[in-house]
C-alpha cells in the first residue's frame, strides 16, 4: 500500500503544483505512477468543482465558471495546454516530421499556438456555460471531475498504442516514453474513469426520478452502460484521429502529442454530455 501511494504522490507531482513532500525518485516510479493518471485528474477535476460552486455562490455563472478554468489551470501550471498550443504550433507551421519535432521543442509561442489556445479555452467556457443551462451548477461540476479524468485516460491510453518518436534525452517525458501498462495497471487507471461517470449518472437519476431510471434497478444498469458509452463516444473517435493523425506526421507521440489529446477529449468529452442531453 505504501508503495502504491507512492506512485499516487508521484503522479501528482507530475502532473500538478500540489505540494507532495521530498519523494524518492527513480524511473521505474513514474513510469509505474501512470496507472494513477486518472485519479490525478479526479483530484484535478475536484478542486475545479469547488472552486466553481464557491464562485457561483458569490458570482454569476459565466464569472463562476472563467474562475474554476483558472483554478485548474493554475493548479497544473498549464501543463496540458502548453502541450496543445506546441502541437498547434508544430503541425500548423510544419512539412515534415523533422520540421514538426525542431517547432514543438522551440519554447516560443507562435501564431498557430496563440489561436489555438484562444479558440480551445473559448469553447471549453461556452460548452461549460451551455450545460448550465440544462443542468444544475452542481450535476456541471460533477460533469467536471468527470471530464478532468476522462480526458486523462484517452491521453494516457495514445502511450499503450503509438511509439515515441522525439529525442527522449532532451524530453520532460522521458520517463513515459518506454512505459506499456499492464492489464491490471490499466485496470486501475479505467477505474478512475468509471467512478466519477457512476456518481454523475446516479445524481441525475435521483434528482430526475421522472426522466431516468431508479438506482439500483435493471434498467438503471441499461441505462448506466448506455450512458457511459455514449458519453464518452466523442472523445474515443477524436483520441482514434489524434492517434492516426499524429502516427501519420511524425511515426508515434510526444509529451506535447499527450497534453494535447487531454485538452481536446476534454472538449469532446462537455460536446458528448450536451449532445446526449439534446438528442437522445
Amino acid at each position: 500500500m505504501r508503495y502504491q501511494w507512492l506512485l499516487f504522490k508521484t503522479a501528482i507531482m507530475f502532473f500538478t503544483r500540489i505540494p507532495v513532500g521530498q519523494l524518492p525518485y527513480a524511473q521505474s516510479y513514474l513510469q509505474a505512477s501512470a496507472r494513477y493518471f486518472s485519479w490525478v485528474g479526479i483530484l484535478i477535476g475536484l478542486f475545479g468543482a469547488m472552486v466553481l460552486l464557491l464562485a457561483h455562490w458569490l458570482f454569476s455563472t459565466p464569472l463562476a465558471i472563467l474562475c474554476s478554468m483558472i483554478a485548474t489551470i493554475l493548479l497544473t501550471g498549464a501543463f496540458h495546454e502548453d502541450g496543445f498550443a506546441d502541437c498547434c504550433d508544430a503541425f500548423g507551421g510544419g512539412y515534415s516530421k523533422e520540421k514538426i519535432l525542431t517547432i514543438m521543442k522551440d519554447s516560443r509561442l507562435g501564431t498557430y499556438g496563440v489561436v489555438g489556445l484562444i479558440l480551445i479555452l473559448s469553447l471549453k467556457y461556452l460548452l461549460l456555460l451551455e450545460l448550465t443551462q440544462f443542468f444544475s451548477i452542481e450535476l456541471v461540476a460533477a460533469l467536471l471531475v468527470a471530464a478532468h479524468a476522462n480526458s486523462r485516460f484517452w491521453a494516457t491510453n495514445i502511450m499503450q498504442q503509438l511509439p515515441y518518436v522525439q529525442d527522449i534525452d532532451a524530453s520532460k517525458s522521458k520517463p513515459l516514453a518506454d512505459r506499456v501498462l499492464t492489464n491490471l495497471e490499466m485496470l486501475v487507471l479505467l477505474l478512475g474513469v468509471i467512478l466519477p461517470l457512476i456518481g454523475v449518472f446516479v445524481w441525475f437519476s435521483v434528482l430526475n426520478a421522472a426522466v431516468a431510471p431508479i438506482p439500483l434497478s435493471p434498467r438503471f444498469f441499461l441505462w448506466l452502460a448506455g450512458f457511459m458509452v455514449l458519453v464518452q463516444l466523442p472523445a474515443l473517435l477524436l483520441q482514434r484521429y489524434a492517434a492516426n493523425y499524429f502516427k501519420k506526421w511524425i511515426g508515434g507521440y510526444t509529451g506535447d502529442c499527450l497534453g494535447a489529446t487531454q485538452q481536446v477529449c476534454e472538449i469532446a468529452f462537455y460536446l458528448g454530455c450536451l449532445l446526449l442531453w439534446k438528442f437522445i
